[in-house]
């Protein structure tokens, strides 16, 4: 069992982290910041968090040996995607290994259908849901939730690859054959005029704590901007935060997680989606908080006290975003400009190619008013423009 009330820097605590991208490697450097070890498992060679750890494996998320050789090297495993092997990490955890979320929830979690049933056997306010048998079924629920309808993938779907906006009686062939043979269920659609997201941890001792709620713009399904404080009443703000830690309450989850919800015209608040993890609507708790999501989750997962958290000053994120018109190897131009913006701070993951729609990074810019950080937030975003990167050949 790890003695997380112990700092040893020449024998630190190390913690294995399966998934080393974006959140991997900002979750590394504030476990480097702490003197805390930091080994990866992640398929690609040279992924954005191998830099800053200690230690790259390289496998994929649900390799059995793997995942065994990185719990053999490490004092707690925690993860940064859904994909992890949660029956391998069940089995670490019944030899009293520390895995945290525990791999009970991230089992609950992976399966959408698995996700809105707990929540919705734990009385949490969810959008009506069923599992989908078959096309002439799928037929019968949109004539039962109307349109539109939300078709989904159960599982290993995200940045709304996994969503299908049915409109039309016209469009559920092509909406269910779109999914092949995965397991599917279809959501009413709810008429939401925001969405909202708030990070909150727990740790294993219990003690729970909550962020400010951030505002969510999506587009094309992948989140664009997140703006902090969100443009709600105290009504609403209160009864996020109530069923966000309601949620937790009830997962019995260890770690942070990002809870994701829609706001109606009447004021309801209903979970949309839960990640166990750090999530991309938090990156703005770096700059705008008195203490980061990355650090706040290494807190939880080491049975820590949770700081609580407090927001320094608004905050606006935008994602930086592969173009449909980049693939392959690319450049970002305009730094001079972009970092001329006062307030403004860039994170670049590392990803070494481009493609339509991936995360590449994403700027913070913070202000004295919700508008200035918008306005900062967009002088930033048009400063720069994505390239191409000339690849130097080797002379032979």
């Amino acid at each position: 069992m790890v003695n997380s009330d112990l700092l040893a820097v020449e024998s630190p605590i190390c913690v294995g982290i399966i998934g080393g991208g974006q959140l991997g490697k900002m979750i590394a450097h504030e476990a480097r910041r702490m003197s805390l070890k930091v080994i990866v498992l992640d398929p690609t060679e040279g992924c954005p968090a191998s830099g800053i750890a200690d230690e790259q494996i390289v496998a994929g998320f649900k390799d059995e040996d793997a995942i065994m050789r990185l719990a053999a090297k490490c004092d707690v495993l925690t993860y940064e995607i859904e994909l992890a092997n949660s029956t391998t990490l069940k089995d670490l955890e019944a030899k009293s290994y520390p895995v945290r979320p525990s791999p009970e929830t991230l089992y609950i979690i992976q399966n959408k259908f698995r996700q809105k049933s707990f929540l919705r056997k734990h009385k949490i306010d969810v959008a009506d849901f069923e599992r989908v048998r078959s096309e002439d079924h799928l037929y019968q629920l949109c004539e039962r939730f109307g349109f539109p309808a939300m078709l989904k993938a159960c599982e290993n779907s995200y940045d709304g690859r996994g969503n299908f906006l049915i409109t039309s009686r016209e469009q559920i062939p092509k909406a269910f054959n779109y999914f092949s043979k995965n397991e599917i269920m279809v959501e009413k659609f709810v008429p939401f005029i925001k969405e909202i997201s708030i990070m909150v941890a727990r740790n294993p001792s219990g003690e729970i704590a909550s962020f400010p709620v951030a505002e969510n713009i999506h587009k094309n399904g992948i989140l664009d901007t997140s703006i902090a404080p969100a443009r709600i009443n105290q009504e609403v703000e209160l009864k996020a935060k109530r069923i966000a830690e309601m949620t937790m309450d009830v997962l019995k989850g260890a770690g942070i997680f990002g809870i994701e919800m829609f706001v109606t015209k009447k004021g309801d608040v209903l979970i949309n989606e839960i990640a166990p993890r750090p999530h991309n609507s938090g990156h703005y708790t770096n700059e705008a908080c008195s203490v980061s999501q990355f650090e706040q989750h290494l807190r939880a997962v080491l049975d820590l006290p949770l700081s609580k958290p407090e927001l320094l000053c608004p905050a606006v994120m935008v994602n930086i975003l592969g173009n449909e018109h980049l693939t392959g190897p690319y450049a970002i131009k305009g730094l001079r400009r972009l970092l001329s913006v006062a307030g403004v701070k860039l994170y670049v993951y590392g990803k070494k190619t481009s493609k339509p729609g991936r995360k590449l990074g994403h700027i913070t810019a913070t202000g004295r008013t919700v508008e200035e950080a918008l306005m900062r937030a967009a002088m930033a975003r048009n400063a720069y423009e994505l390239t191409a990167k000339m690849i130097k050949e080797t002379p032979k």
